[in-house]
């Protein structure tokens, strides 16, 4: 497949993990590393296409600033392909507790699946929810779904709340609507917050500015499916390392920032 559209295949592409998504636009960005104009244009373009998504970020300022761009897109692949934030948080997760889900996170879901002995109230964000009640109840993991409407009182019966993000920031993360009223109903009822930031979620500064100022260009906010949640909400977090405080996930930062990606193709 030419480069070009391999790229308009993999910008459209939606409802795919991030590992799945990383690998093919590493594929399409191998096909531009002889032309670094159109690497350039390429990387911005999945961007547009996927602006809250911190592995796209993180892979495309990576490629963009590095000498051998192939290798390095690569390398990025085998580390989210390799990430083990899911087993870190089954590891971590306390026995006998009841935890409150929005939706289906990957990585939150992978852990509850692997655990089975953890009770999941899942919050039917954005109609994903019953599936992923269907999956841990064939993994014979006890889980009821929940209305929305209830999320108060799902959280309220919890002990742990855990938000999975698809971008962090210096002082806040990007996750699924409804996570912002689950964390702060969870600091009012005394339930910890975990926040579950995988391999490439972690972004600098300038480039978490861009990620805010397009998600605050897509609509309403009540009409958006993901929203900015404050870091301060959040107990702990759970990543490739395992469990830790929220500054020495931020100290872990390794996206590169890349001034070209701060301007769109739009």
């Amino acid at each position: 497949m030419h480069p070009i559209e391999r790229l308009r295949y993999v910008a459209r592409a939606g409802g795919v993990d991030h590992a799945a998504l990383a690998e093919e636009v590493a594929r399409a960005l191998a096909g531009f590393v002889d032309d670094p104009s159109g690497l350039v244009t390429a990387c911005r373009r999945i961007i547009d296409r996927h602006p809250t998504s911190g592995p796209m970020w993180w892979l495309a300022a990576r490629v963009l600033a590095t000498n051998d761009p192939r290798a390095e897109a690569f390398r990025c692949v085998s580390a989210l392909q390799d990430d083990k934030t899911a087993a870190a948080l089954a590891y971590e997760l306390p026995d006998d507790i009841t935890v409150t889900v929005l939706g289906w996170p990957e990585q939150v879901g992978a852990a509850l699946i692997r655990r089975g002995d953890i009770r999941s109230l899942v919050v039917d964000s954005l109609g994903e929810g019953a599936g992923l009640v269907r999956r841990l109840e064939h993994a014979d993991s006890p889980a009821e779904e929940v209305p929305p409407a209830n999320l108060a009182g799902a959280v309220r019966w919890s002990n742990l709340v855990l938000l999975e993000a698809s971008a962090v920031g210096p002082d806040g993360f990007v996750a699924v609507a409804g996570s912002h009223a689950a964390a702060a109903v969870a600091r009012d009822a005394d339930a910890a917050v975990w926040l579950v930031a995988g391999e490439g979620r972690l972004l600098p500064e300038r480039l978490w500015q861009s990620v805010v100022d397009r998600l605050d260009q897509e609509g309403e906010p009540w009409e958006l499916d993901e929203e900015i949640v404050p870091l301060s909400l959040v107990d702990r977090v759970v990543g490739p390392k395992g469990l830790e405080s929220v500054e020495a996930m931020l100290r872990r930062t390794d996206t590169p920032v890349v001034p070209e990606l701060l301007k769109s193709t739009i």
